[in-house]
Parts: C-alpha cells; structure tokens; sequence
C-alpha cells in the first residue's frame, strides 16, 4: 500500500505488550473498509457509552468521523480481535500537537459484545506505546469524566498519573463536561503499558 500523506498506511499498528495482549489484540488504521461492522457495533453500544461519550452512528457520521483521522492531528484506529480480526472498539490518538509540546490525547470506546473483557485496556496500551514509538511523542493524555469509573479504573491500571481536574473541559452532546485529567510521559514508568 502507499504510504498515506504525513503518516502510515492504515496496516497493523501491533507493538506487543506482552505475549498474552499480542496475542489477543491489535489495533490497525481505520478505514472506510471498517463502516458496515463498525455502525453495527456502535449502535449496539449507545447506552453503554452514554454520557461518557458519542460514536459515530450512521453513513454521515462515519464519513466524518474517517475524514478528520488525517495521520497528522488525528489517528483514528479500531481495536480488533487478533484471531478473527473483528472490531472490539476503536482508540483515537487526537489532537496531535507537534513542536516542543510533543504531546497528544487519547480517546477510546470498547464495542458492547467486548465490554469488561480486557481488550480495551490492550488496545489503549497499544495505542500509547505507538504515540511513544512510532509517532515520538512525549506525552499521552486522557481526559476522563469523574463518574465514568470503567474507564478510570482502565487508566489506573495503566499506570497514567492524575494531573488535576477541569470544569466544563469538553462539550458532548450538548454540555460541557467536567473532566479529570490524567497522562503518561516519557520519563514515567511506563511497564504499564508494556514501555
């Protein structure tokens, strides 16, 4: 394949973790490829997701969602299962701010039939140790909404570090969220994620 304007092709992006992870997750670039099974699973998974965050739920959406993932500010990648390759989720490295920030967020959402299983803290590993290596970041954030405990517990697990706390961060939906931030960096350690 050719190698996309400012970024990879949308092939495997697999770093291993560790064998169990590499042997049940991978995490590859989205592409228009992914729309039927991706909106089928994400409508499956509204109220799973609701208020923390809002999917992509139709052709429109998707196609959205696909054109901000440039390579450059943005890398939209889904999480897939490594033996049969379906879609557990999906993992956003957003933001990307280059120049002596080197900094980006991430964002994730685990599919319904997945949900509580792992694969989502692999896929989130997975998705900062490629901010780290491939795309030689410095810092990874998470911004999390305080009730939102699955996640909190996922990012715990990782080893990220609570940095504080923002009202009114992010808008979803139609309100401002007040939202907890947390990160990894470089000079961490990072054997949470398998650094």
């Amino acid at each position: 394949m050719a190698e996309r304007p400012g970024g990879p092709s949308p092939k495997l992006l697999n770093v291993s973790v560790d064998q169990v992870l590499a042997s049940r997750v991978m995490i590859r670039t989205i592409t228009a490829a992914d729309e039927k099974r991706f909106l089928e699973l994400a409508n499956l998974s509204v109220e799973l997701h609701r208020p923390w965050v809002g999917l992509p739920l139709s052709p429109s959406g998707f196609a959205d969602y696909l054109a901000k993932c440039d390579q450059v500010t943005m890398v939209g990648m889904v999480a897939c299962r490594a033996g049969d390759g379906d879609l557990l989720g999906m993992v956003n490295i957003n933001e990307i701010v280059r120049g002596p920030y080197q900094r980006a967020s991430l964002g994730y959402a685990v599919f319904l039939p997945y949900a509580g299983r792992g694969y989502m803290s692999a896929s989130v590993a997975l998705a900062a140790r490629h901010a780290f290596e491939r795309l030689d970041l410095n810092r990874v954030e998470a911004d999390i909404q305080p009730a939102n405990a699955a996640s909190l517990k996922l990012i715990r697990r990782l080893g990220f570090r609570k940095e504080g706390f923002s009202p009114g961060f992010i808008k979803i939906g139609d309100s401002w969220r007040d939202h907890e931030r947390w990160a990894l960096t470089r000079q961490m350690d990072l054997s949470g994620i398998g650094g």
